[in-house]
């Protein structure tokens, strides 16, 4: 009993560590190419050429006008590839 006491013990410990990690914002800076509207994804090339897939969710604030930024900069922050913000950049 003891035992497996203390393997569901550990189990448990592990499980919540993993998550630990979580909460790390990222923020892409460049040029919105695209926007799809059925699927709610955008795509922007940064700066460094590089491209990054986001799709919005219901809580992503400045969705609402997404669709008029497509070939212009903006600063979309988002967190494991679910946008947070997106905004027109300078």
């Amino acid at each position: 009993m003891k035992k497996l006491l203390a393997l569901t013990a550990i189990i448990a410990l592990s499980l919540g560590s993993a998550d630990a990690g979580c909460g790390k914002k990222v923020t892409n800076e460049g040029t919105l190419k695209s926007f799809d509207a059925a699927t709610k994804t955008l795509t922007v090339e940064g700066k460094d050429g590089k491209a990054a897939s986001i799709t919005l969710t219901p809580t992503t604030a400045g969705a609402e006008g997404v669709d008029k930024l497509v070939g212009k900069a903006v600063k979309v922050i988002s967190e494991h590839g679910k946008a947070d913000s997106v905004a027109a950049g300078a």
